[in-house]
């Protein structure tokens, strides 16, 4: 089955994204992964995406659609996969759509201040990347990963104000997606409120 996972950011669509994999053996692929590969190689792209990232803008559309394209060329998700993160814009669903078919997408849908209350206390591993939060998750020892021993860390996206932004960006740019899709009749509604365990 080939799935596209859609929300706001801090819906929970990485989280629950690694579970389903498990659970319907679909390999899960985030573009974030995507780029942090590409930025790892130094290739082109890679050396493109970094600059654009930290310059705090989401990478364009002719950018992601290509990394993309290369990575659901390969053979390991042929039959089955889980879009994290692509398409983020109409542009992105129809060229999507170009070179991949699509069987349903899954909107997890949560109000905005459930997203702030969980991004802003969003911990980060600098070594392993683990997600650990102040509230939900929080590590045993403060300021250190339970996981590898590394620092953890608050994201400049993830603070109150950042956060708000990258909903504002939501709206604008990925949340028409849900129309998109809901006129295709490809699209089913989940509500992204409970913890993780419920929603599966």
């Amino acid at each position: 089955m080939k799935l596209v996972f859609l929300g706001p950011p801090g819906a929970g669509k990485g989280t629950l994204a690694v579970k389903a994999t498990v659970l319907l053996k679909a390999p899960h692929i985030s573009t974030g992964n995507i780029f942090r590969e590409a930025i790892a190689a130094g290739s082109p792209l890679g050396v493109k995406v970094k600059a654009i990232i930290d310059a705090g803008k989401l990478v364009d559309d002719g950018t992601t659609i290509e990394l993309t394209r290369e990575r659901l060329g390969q053979g390991d998700v042929k039959d089955s996969f889980i879009l994290d993160g692509f398409p983020r814009t109409i542009a992105q669903a129809e060229a999507l759509a170009g070179f991949s078919n699509i069987d349903r997408v899954i909107n997890f849908d949560v109000p905005d201040s459930v997203v702030i209350e969980r991004l802003s206390g969003r911990l980060v591993c600098r070594k392993c990347g683990f997600n650990w939060h102040k509230t939900f998750n929080p590590p045993e020892k403060a300021g250190v990963c339970g996981k590898c021993g590394g620092e953890i860390y608050t994201r400049e996206d993830d603070r109150a104000e950042a956060v708000k932004k990258r909903l504002d960006i939501y709206r604008e740019q990925t949340a028409p997606l849900i129309g998109y899709y809901r006129e295709k009749g490809l699209l089913t509604d989940i509500d992204a409120r409970p913890q993780v365990d419920a929603i599966l």
